[in-house]
């Protein structure tokens, strides 16, 4: 049997990454293919090993290695040039346009979804208000035909598996499809109990608006006797960086080893983002460390509050500060938050995704 795995874009070693790199690991004989593929050394290591990847003409276009997005409207173009017909099994791994792939009858197409891609649904009202003419219109000129080639390639899809309950319900709410939920897969072998925790906070993320970084800031802020360790790079890093009181410490991107020490000893990680899933609050967790975390979106289904967390339910500074405040009066049992990240483990994601496919393999 010949696999195609078919995933938006290699730029970067993020959640989609992960899964990608389970998947590659259960199908190591499969073939990957990527509108471009600019990931850095070790990335590539990590990710992909040795592996070729086949990418589309987006890969060569001028100025595609920093502004690859730029050439939205040609992805869908992009992502059905590829010559898939001699694979038996194709695997979309996609958030944006991956699932859009050409097949034929005779061939299965599995579709790991993230979400409908956002920035054309959920977020196309936020994404284009900011904008001026003449880009705005530009852009939503785009995003429209974006949708109507999202909505155009939903019967390419023979199973969909969505990586939460609230993307499950997206599929549903865009493309009228169910969908199975499986997990994706967390490394909580690595991030590990330690159940002495220090007085300060953590957050640690990609530093983009939508992740809402520069909010947890600005509450912290508010709370100088409160102190915040704040980890990642992007954007609004130099935006962050100005508007920090002493009580925060912004350390940019660290390596594993340091997040993972930073995780273990917090009193409590912090996220604000409205994820699709959320793989880094589930890392603090096998780290035995409780998160605070918006009760909307993945956060909803994997911080239990009281139990391994507490949420707040708007994205606002006075919402977080209050529940910060919130936290520290209550006690967790340290332990069994990290007991409880077994169910999210890579064996786990591997088994059940396996088991799936399989079953549909016999079916067809």
């Amino acid at each position: 049997m010949k696999i195609a795995i078919v995933h938006d874009w290699l730029v970067t070693d993020a959640g989609a990454e992960k899964v990608l790199k389970a998947i590659l690991e259960l199908y190591p004989e499969a073939d990957i293919f990527s509108l471009v593929d600019f990931l850095n050394d070790d990335d590539r290591r990590e990710i992909l090993g040795k592996r070729v990847v086949h990418t589309s003409f987006i890969q060569n276009l001028p100025f595609a290695k920093k502004h690859f997005r730029n050439y939205l409207p040609f992805f869908p173009s992009a992502i059905q040039s590829f010559d898939l017909k001699e694979y038996d099994l194709l695997i979309s791994s996609s958030w944006a346009v991956a699932k859009g792939i050409k097949k034929s009858k005779s061939q299965l197409h599995i579709s790991y979804c993230y979400t409908p891609i956002r920035y054309a649904w959920d977020l196309y009202e936020e994404y284009t208000s900011k904008l001026k003419q003449p880009k705005k219109f530009l852009v939503q000129l785009s995003l429209k035909s974006i949708r109507k080639f999202d909505l155009k390639t939903v019967d390419s899809v023979d199973c969909f598996i969505a990586d939460s309950k609230f993307v499950a319900d997206r599929i549903k709410k865009t493309y009228n499809r169910e969908s199975i939920v499986i997990y994706p897969p967390v490394d909580v072998d690595n991030f590990t109990l330690c159940e002495t925790k220090e007085n300060f906070y953590v957050t640690a993320s990609r530093l983009v608006p939508y992740k809402k970084t520069k909010l947890i800031v600005e509450a912290f802020n508010k709370m100088p006797d409160k102190e915040l360790i704040v980890i990642g790079d992007g954007e609004e890093y130099e935006k962050i960086k100005k508007i920090k009181k002493d009580n925060i410490k912004l350390l940019g991107y660290q390596d594993k080893k340091t997040l993972i020490n930073y995780m273990q000893k917090a009193k409590a990680f912090v996220y604000a983002a409205v994820e699709d899933f959320g793989i880094v609050p589930i890392e603090a967790h096998a780290c035995g460390t409780p998160v605070i975390a918006l009760g909307i979106g993945g956060t909803a289904e994997t911080v239990k509050d009281k139990i391994n967390g507490i949420h707040f339910q708007k994205q606002t500074k006075d919402e977080i500060i209050k529940t910060v405040k919130e936290f520290e009066i209550l006690e967790f049992n340290h332990a069994q938050i990290s007991k409880d990240t077994a169910s999210y483990s890579t064996s786990r994601f591997k088994k059940e995704i396996k088991e799936f496919i399989e079953s549909k393999l016999e079916l067809k």
